[in-house]
């Protein structure tokens, strides 16, 4: 029998038997069994097995959007801390325009903010690029910093929370994948405003029915959003947790 909603488990925990049943992150077979190997929330969803970490470091994976800050300039980029273990690292080959490496600090510079994507994972390191659209310098706003293990509630299933708290303030909202969401507005108050929610939102993972209490919240400053969105994504995050 499947695990209760956000039900938490601790390493060695049974969370669900069947041969069925699929072990994803934080999980695995034991016989018919599937295990915890980690404390966390047990999800189960589709025959897919997983558990959320409640606490731990961010391990980047390809394809991650992580924001870190310029820390060292070599001779063919630019070094990133993000949070991890290691630097990431940003090749000059990798960023959208051309760059003579006699001007890369014109570039990019010691203490500025960058939004990168994960595109290689080495044992030596982390790779990353900002050739895409929406991906670069950060200017202006601010940078409110959250758990990693928070961040999936944050952007909710198919980005419908973080879609909400865009529709309510009127801010540019990027999550990384490392817990850094930087957020950018036309004025000081809906910035405010923005990190408050992310921040109640980061401190109430584990609540049931977050999506409505976010709803009540943004109701309660004086922002407005619509009825129907808010009964539509608190189903679709209580599926998440399933």
């Amino acid at each position: 029998m499947a695990k209760e909603k956000r039900q938490i488990v601790i390493p060695g925990e049974v969370i669900v038997s069947g041969n069925e049943f699929l072990p994803g992150d934080g999980a695995y077979r034991d016989g018919v069994d599937v295990v915890a190997n980690r404390w966390g929330i047990a999800n189960i969803f589709e025959k897919h097995v997983r558990v959320v970490p409640v606490s731990g470091a961010y391990y980047p994976r390809r394809g991650n959007t992580i924001i870190g800050t310029i820390v060292d300039i070599t001779f063919n980029g630019w070094l990133i801390d993000f949070g991890g273990a290691q630097n990431a690292f940003l090749p000059v080959a990798e960023v959208p325009r051309y760059v003579n490496k006699n001007e890369m600090a014109e570039f990019l510079n010691f203490g500025e903010t960058v939004i990168v994507k994960v595109w290689d994972v080495k044992s030596r390191g982390v790779d990353v690029s900002m050739k895409m659209r929406g991906y670069g310098k950060i200017d202006g706003g601010m940078i409110v910093s959250v758990g990693a293990n928070q961040v999936p509630r944050i952007i909710g299933k198919e980005g419908s929370m973080v879609k909400m708290i865009k529709d309510a303030t009127g801010c540019d909202v990027t999550v990384g994948q490392n817990g850094k969401v930087w957020i950018s507005g036309k004025d000081t108050d809906k910035e405010v405003s923005a990190k408050k929610i992310v921040e109640f939102i980061a401190e109430n993972v584990l609540l049931p029915g977050l999506t409505e209490k976010v709803g009540n919240l943004i109701k309660e400053m004086g922002l407005e959003i619509s009825e129907v969105e808010i009964i539509a994504e608190n189903t679709d995050d209580e599926e998440e947790f399933e």
